[in-house]
Order: structure tokens, then C-alpha cells, then sequence
């Protein structure tokens, strides 16, 4: 579809093989080199010609509120997953070995990995402020987001940002898989120069107390649940959890977040077929009987509450083989949901803070546990080695 509407979109590139969970063969990552080399032949594609930050600044609207998230494209020095660079996802082999040999042919980052870092003084989102005022250098929409990015090359700004930045970690919101990919990609060179390009990589960062950096709750859409009874369920695990019934109708649940938030800390509607209800743990102390080797900020999860009690305990005896689990942000269609599958379980945003506090302890959270909201655009500036 996008590249029905412009055969010079990125996908062209970023793209060649789908889907891109598993490698696939060498002619199509060499096309989609040759692809890029002749973008760049014919001037589509230029370097600029001095080094630059770029103030990137994204406008959308969620659930009737117009929001604004304002960041900065960087560079950000490689170094193994630790205290400069935190990560809060597991990653997988597959996406990784796919990357890597679009890497290796392209020679670019066509991605940027997506980072939040703290800014306790407002340092760097002052100086953005005072670059973002005139007319950006590229504009545009996509997926009703206006994209709008402006190139900050003056020599002192680019050197104010990079000081007020040089101590802070970079937590990663999203792009796991890219970021290890850079690292591989480096790695393999072997010995290189300490300001060779690869062993840097290309970040979106936001301040994690930007007004517009929202995340978003994956609500969980569950099928062929084996004997499931949503009333039986709720009467069979009332010594645990406090159930109130609730009647959501779609337009309640687009920001299921802030349904959710009246009824308290750890509440999550559970909707079956016939009926719905908010429920919410009695007593957070039962995780640490079910979850000993974790941290308390991740016990304290709402996604992990989920998972830890609700589907691996109270839902046990009802999964089978065939059992599965899709996931959504939209809340929505998750509720349209309920009609076919037997259980939907709506849940409350992850706060930005839990997940600095699980990656600044090294732990791990659960899977789908953090939505950032809107992706990011690719191609808006690439970063060749």
C-alpha cells in the first residue's frame, strides 16, 4: 500500500523481505542496497554536509486530546546493554539475524531506535523549544500524525545538548531488536576506529517527562479457553480480588487508561460474552509468594499481576494447546472483541517511571507491557556507516 502511493517510500528499503521475523534470501537485501545506492545517484538522498541534531516533533490525537511529543534525532555511543544504554525487553534471535543482513548490505541504520532519558532541569527541552519556532526543514503525515523536523547544526547548540546528555543513560522504549542488530553489526567489523560511524547509533530520544510521551496499555484478547465461565470465574476467585460489575460501551473504553483510573491502582476490566467486570488484587503481597525472584516494581505491574496470577494461576486449568492470546492498544476493538473470544482483559497504562525502575535493576518485563504511542516514522533521516 505505501508503496502504491509513492515507489520511492522507505518500506522500498527497510523492507525487502516480508515478513521479517526470519532471514530471507541474499537477492533481495542486495536489491534493496542497489535501491538505496541509486536514491542516493540521483540526489534523492543527500548528507548533510556538517554533524547536526534534529528536533523532531510528532502531533496527534488520543481519545479527543491533541497531544505533542517533542524529541531529538542522535547519536548515541554502542555499548553493551548496561549503564549507558538500559534495556526492559527480552529479545528474539529471528528479527535480529533479518536486520543484521539488511545492515550488512545497506551499510545504514534505516531506523532509529526509540529512548527516553531524564531531563530533571528541562536543559535539553529548552533548547528545543528555542529551535522549533521557525518553519521545519521536512514536513509531512502519516497514519494521521504530523511529522515535522528541523536540523540543528550550529556547532554550540549541538555541543549544549550533548553535555547536558553526556551522563544520562538512554533507556530504550522501543527498538530492542535494532539496537542489538547495531551492536552485532559492529561487533562483526572487528577491530575499528573509536569514532568509526558503527560504533554509534541512531536514537529518537524523548525527555521521560515529556507531556506527549504516552504509553499505552496491550489489552489482551484470549481464545478457546476450555470450560471458561466468566460469573463461575469471578465467584471462584473473589477471596483475591475486589469485582465490581461494569456495562463499558465502546466509546467508555478508546482510553481504557482512564476508565480504569477511578477505580484504582491495579484494576483491569475482565469481559466475556455476557457480562463484564472490574477487578482488582485485594492484597499485593500474594505476588510475592507467586513471583519470589522478581522486584518489587515488577510485581507492582499491572501486566505482570496479569500474567503471574490471573493467566498462569486463576486461568491454568482452562488453557490448552490450543489456547491463544492476541493484543491490542485500541480498547475499543478489544471490548468488540468479547463477542468471540472468551476472555478480554482491558488494563491500565504502564507508568513511564516502572519501567525506568525494572531496566535500571536489570530486570525484565513481561511481554507486551509498554505500547509508545505513535510510532515512530522511518526515513526522515538515515544513518549510513
Amino acid at each position: 500500500m505505501l508503496l502504491a502511493g509513492d515507489a520511492y517510500n522507505i518500506v522500498a528499503v527497510d523492507l525487502p523481505h516480508v515478513p521479517p521475523k526470519q532471514v530471507g534470501p541474499d537477492e533481495a537485501y542486495r536489491a534493496a542496497a542497489e535501491r538505496l545506492d541509486e536514491w542516493k545517484s540521483a540526489g534523492l538522498l543527500i548528507q548533510d554536509d556538517k554533524p547536526a541534531i534534529y528536533a523532531y516533533q510528532q502531533t496527534y490525537e488520543w481519545a479527543g486530546k491533541t497531544h505533542t511529543r517533542n524529541t531529538i534525532i542522535a547519536r548515541v555511543r554502542a555499548t553493551e546493554f548496561g549503564k549507558d544504554v538500559i534495556p526492559h525487553e527480552k529479545t528474539f534471535a529471528g528479527p535480529k539475524a533479518d536486520r543484521l543482513k539488511l545492515t550488512e548490505y545497506t551499510q545504514t541504520q534505516l531506523s532509529p531506535i526509540f529512548g527516553f532519558y531524564n531531563d530533571p532541569g528541562g536543559a535539553v527541552s529548552a533548547i528545543l523549544q528555542s529551535e522549533i519556532d521557525g518553519e521545519p526543514d521536512a514536513a509531512g503525515s502519516l497514519n494521521d500524525v504530523t511529522e515535522k523536523l528541523w536540523v540543528i547544526s550550529d556547532e554550540k547548540i549541538v555541543d549544549s545538548v550533548a553535555s547536558a546528555l553526556r551522563d544520562e543513560p538512554v533507556f530504550i522504549a522501543d527498538g530492542h531488536h535494532r539496537y542489538t542488530t547495531a551492536l552485532n553489526y559492529r561487533n562483526s567489523l572487528g577491530e575499528i576506529a573509536h569514532d568509526h560511524p558503527a560504533n554509534y547509533v541512531m536514537f529518537v530520544l524523548a525527555a521521560m517527562d515529556d507531556p506527549g510521551l504516552i504509553v499505552l496499555p496491550t489489552h489482551r484478547i484470549i481464545r478457546r479457553l476450555n470450560g471458561f465461565d466468566l460469573e463461575k470465574f469471578v465467584a471462584d476467585t473473589g477471596d483475591v480480588m475486589d469485582y465490581e460489575p461494569v456495562r463499558p460501551k465502546a466509546s467508555d473504553v478508546t482510553d481504557a487508561d482512564a476508565f480504569l483510573k477511578p477505580f484504582g491502582r491495579h484494576a483491569m476490566a475482565m469481559v466475556g460474552r455476557d457480562g463484564a467486570y472490574v477487578g482488582r488484587l485485594k492484597d499485593i503481597s500474594v505476588m510475592k509468594d507467586l513471583a519470589p525472584d522478581e522486584i518489587d516494581a515488577w510485581r507492582d505491574l499491572d501486566v505482570a499481576i496479569l500474567h503471574r496470577l490471573v493467566i498462569e494461576n486463576f486461568l491454568a486449568d482452562f488453557r490448552t494447546d490450543d489456547t491463544s492470546t492476541d493484543y491490542t492498544a485500541d480498547g475499543s476493538a478489544a471490548l468488540s472483541a468479547a463477542e468471540s473470544a472468551d476472555l478480554v482483559v482491558l488494563l491500565q497504562g504502564t507508568p513511564i517511571e516502572a519501567v525506568r525502575q525494572i531496566a535500571l535493576a536489570g530486570a525484565v518485563m513481561p511481554h507486551k507491557s509498554t505500547y509508545f504511542y505513535p510510532k515512530l516514522a522511518t526515513g526522515m533521516v538515515l544513518y549510513g556507516y
